[in-house]
């Protein structure tokens, strides 16, 4: 009997220590799992926001990319729109001497003289195209339908030079200022010279051509062979 009850007590006893020792077990156990998780958890939340963080920058210096270069796109469009708005003006070629009609006419701004005194030199285009006109003439003196035959005149030029755009059917003057003959009927010139009257002028441009010229009333007449030009302009002398 007395066996029994100390074999029963002894099972009990091991029962509670086993239970005890179970229980001891599993509290590292579940203190572990517990502290494993949440290294993990950090851990690999560390790494998504790693990984995630510098993709964010990336978009955002795209963003401000695209964006400055809404901005930027608009001037660069409209650079090649002015430079070919004026690549025209830039590309018209001289006018050539059969698409100018030249003609003469007495200056109403002149010296007082018997002569012609001055006289306006005008070019009409009568091409279908623009082209330019650019410098100071050069002046010879000429008989009616004899330009090969002349007299070349020193010419003094005043004024600068710029080109001149004329359209079809537009014009450009050269002014033309000569030693003015004096007195009445034949007159005479003040350096002693004998004065010449020329029937026609022959007038040249650079780069574009000589051309014969008579005026509407009367002959050229100077003194000395001299004559002062102006360059070619666009707009029309007195």
């Amino acid at each position: 009997m007395q066996h029994r009850t100390t074999v029963r007590v002894t099972a009990s006893a091991a029962a509670v220590i086993a239970a005890a020792l179970s229980l001891t077990a599993c509290q590292p156990g579940d203190g572990d799992a517990a502290a494993g998780t949440p290294a993990k958890t950090p851990t690999t939340a560390s790494a998504g926001a790693a990984a995630s963080h510098p993709a964010t920058p990336a978009a955002e210096t795209s963003r401000p990319a695209t964006g400055g270069g809404s901005p930027h796109t608009a001037p660069a469009t409209s650079v090649p729109a002015s430079a070919g708005s004026g690549a025209p003006g830039g590309t018209v070629p001289p006018c050539a001497a059969t698409a100018l009609e030249a003609s003469a006419y007495q200056a109403a701004d002149r010296p007082s003289g018997t002569g012609v005194g001055a006289a306006v030199i005008q070019f009409t285009n009568t091409s279908g195209k623009a082209c330019t006109l650019k410098g100071h003439p050069t002046v010879a003196g000429a008989g009616n339908g004899s330009p090969q035959h002349n007299r070349p005149l020193t010419v003094t030029p005043t004024g600068a030079a710029a080109s001149v755009r004329v359209a079809p059917g537009g014009k450009a003057w050269v002014k033309l200022t000569f030693v003015q003959v004096q007195g009445e009927g034949d007159g005479y010139c003040v350096s002693g010279a004998k004065p010449v009257a020329y029937p026609t002028l022959v007038v040249g441009l650079p780069g574009a051509g000589a051309h014969q010229v008579a005026l509407s009333d009367g002959l050229f007449a100077e003194c000395d062979n001299k004559v002062t030009a102006t360059a070619v302009t666009a707009v029309k002398p007195s």
